[in-house]
Parts: structure tokens; C-alpha cells; sequence
């Protein structure tokens, strides 16, 4: 049944009906508004503008150094990153930065249960060229861990000597588990894992080959793949992982991508240097944005510490273009 409408309702429905909505104009864009559109459409993004800052530095550098030779390789590990490279064609010497890929092959090879890391092996100072197979022996005053020639004669874990050979960069303990790791090996593993152009064929303070040309190389590139394998577990087992990260974080030598960022900053990483040569790959763990992978190597600076200053400086740049406000300005 219909009911009638009470008259006063009526009424209020013909003047709802009969009123017209109010119109929306549009809101006019003023110059300023348009400026401001045209500046963002022109600002580059934070990795670009990364670039042009470090190609400006390195170009500083070469006036002073015509020499210099720096390769920068960045990668953002943050959901949507990019990634960035500097001469990533250039090959290195890859100095104690190959003790990365020893150290990865030797984990993967406890994982498949070739070796044990807690197995011991006697500590020798007697190794053989793989030029030649003459016979040499290390300096301990060459070595940057001179408290492991302590240990001569004595059997020690393999698990120690991989750690000392990374936070130390113990050539000694280097050289002691290298046959372990075995370099056509480890330069496979480090290919499967991304590092397309790394080659790792000795041990350290190999003179004989080294004047051959027998040397261990990389490019940024190469560490920084590496260093991505580790971070998203693909380097090794979950343990195995975790312990390699906490060995790298445990680094001792802190003078190059360390000093150029806050205090505090959690890295993993491994250095490398050699006459006129100095590097530093890392993986860097700011505590209000995820990790991102830098790595920095450098040639032709006979002055180390104009070197680890170009190292510091562009530690700097990077971590200042990745800050959580700058990824906001894309």
C-alpha cells in the first residue's frame, strides 16, 4: 500500500530536486606550480645523480693523478633499487679481495660435505709456485696478520684459518687453505654465482708468478655479485651464510668505505691492496633503509692515502645519495 507523503517532506524533495548541485571549477595552476612541475620532471634519479657526482670526482682525481684508474660498482638492494657501475669493464689485480670467493668455495664445500670447517690441518710456511713449483716461504713482517706465523708447526681449524685470512687478511692462512678451496673451483663457484670475469688462480706473495702473469683478477662488478649472492642467500646454506657475513662484519681493516660513513654503520666486507692498488668491497646495512652492495677499486695512486681518501670520498657520496629522503625525490 502506498502511504502519502506528508506535505512538508514534499516539499523538502522538490527543493533538493530542484536546486542545482554547485559547480566545481577547476583549480588553475599557477607559474609557481608549474615550475615545480618542470623541475621534477627534470631532476634525475637519486643513482643519477649519484653518477654525475662521482664522475666529477674521479675527474678531480685523474687531473692530479693522471694515472688513477677507479671502478665503482652499486648496487641497491631496496625493493625497487637500481644499480649502478663505473668502468665495470676494467680488470684488476684483485689483491686480498680474491679471499672472498676462497672463502665462499670453501663453505660450499662443507655444506656438500667435502670438507669439515672444524677438521685441522698442520700450519706450514712452504708453499710452491704455480708457475714453476719452486718452493717460497712468507715474510710475516709483509703480513698484515704477523701473529699467525705464531702458529707454524701447530694444527690449526680450518674455520680459524678462513677467518683470519678475512677479518686479518692473513696471507699465511691464505695460502694454507687455498689447495683446500682449489682455485679452478673457487673461479667456477664465483662464475655461478655471477662474478663472469673474476679469475682466482693462486695464493698470495706468489713472486715467481706473478712476474709470469699468473695474478688473481676481478672487476667491481664481479665482487659486487658476489657480495649480492651472500646477502640473498644464494652463496650458501643459511648457516653457512650467516657465519660468512658475520666473519666479513668482524673486518679489521676499516680505513676505506667504514670511514665514510656514520659511526656505526654495520659492513661486511673485504679489502684488498697491493703496490699502487687498493680496494674495498662491501656490504653496507644502514640501520633505516635495507643493505646496498658498494664496491670501490682503485689503481695507479702511488700514495696509499690518497687512495683510501678517493675510497672514503665516494663511500660518502654513495650512502648520501641512498639515504632514505633522497630514494623520496625519485
Amino acid at each position: 500500500m502506498l502511504r502519502r507523503m506528508r506535505p512538508p517532506t514534499i516539499a523538502l524533495l522538490l527543493l533538493t530536486i530542484g536546486t542545482a548541485a554547485p559547480r566545481l571549477e577547476p583549480r588553475p595552476v599557477t607559474p609557481v606550480t608549474r615550475a615545480t612541475i618542470r623541475a621534477a620532471a627534470r631532476r634525475p634519479a637519486p643513482l643519477d645523480s649519484l653518477r654525475m657526482a662521482l664522475e666529477a670526482r674521479i675527474a678531480a682525481l685523474r687531473a692530479r693523478v693522471p694515472t688513477v684508474v677507479v671502478a665503482v660498482a652499486v648496487r641497491d638492494l631496496a625493493p625497487g633499487g637500481g644499480s649502478l657501475d663505473l668502468a665495470g669493464d676494467s680488470v684488476f689485480h684483485a689483491a686480498s679481495t680474491m679471499k672472498l670467493p676462497v672463502m665462499i668455495e670453501l663453505f660450499r664445500s662443507a655444506d656438500r660435505g667435502a670438507l669439515s670447517l672444524d677438521q685441522e690441518i698442520l700450519l706450514v710456511n712452504q708453499f710452491a709456485s704455480v708457475a714453476d713449483g719452486s718452493p717460497y716461504a712468507l715474510d710475516a713482517g709483509d703480513d698484515s696478520d704477523s701473529s699467525a706465523y705464531a702458529l707454524v708447526g701447530r694444527r690449526v681449524a680450518v674455520r680459524e684459518l678462513v677467518r683470519r685470512m678475512i677479518v686479518r687478511s692473513s696471507n699465511l692462512a691464505t695460502n694454507a687453505v687455498i689447495a683446500l678451496a682449489d682455485p679452478v673451483r673457487t673461479t667456477a663457484t664465483a662464475r655461478a654465482l655471477g662474478a663472469s670475469r673474476m679469475e682466482v688462480r693462486r695464493g698470495v706473495e706468489d713472486n715467481v708468478a706473478f712476474r709470469a702473469g699468473i695474478i688473481n683478477t676481478t672487476t667491481a662488478p664481479d665482487l659486487a655479485a658476489l657480495l649480492v649472492a651472500l646477502q640473498q642467500g644464494r652463496a650458501a646454506s643459511p648457516a653457512g651464510t650467516r657465519a660468512m657475513l658475520d666473519i666479513l662484519a668482524a673486518q679489521e681493516h676499516n680505513g676505506e668505505i667504514p670511514a665514510g660513513l656514520p659511526p656505526g654503520t654495520r659492513v661486511a666486507h673485504k679489502t684488498g691492496s697491493i703496490t699502487g692498488v687498493l680496494h674495498d668491497a662491501a656490504l653496507v646495512y644502514p640501520p633505516d633503509r635495507p643493505p646496498y652492495v658498494l664496491v670501490v677499486l682503485t689503481r695507479g695512486i702511488a700514495e696509499e692515502v690518497v687512495a683510501r681518501a678517493a675510497i672514503v670520498d665516494v663511500a660518502r657520496l654513495v650512502h648520501a645519495a641512498l639515504r632514505p629522503d633522497a630514494r623520496a625525490a625519485r
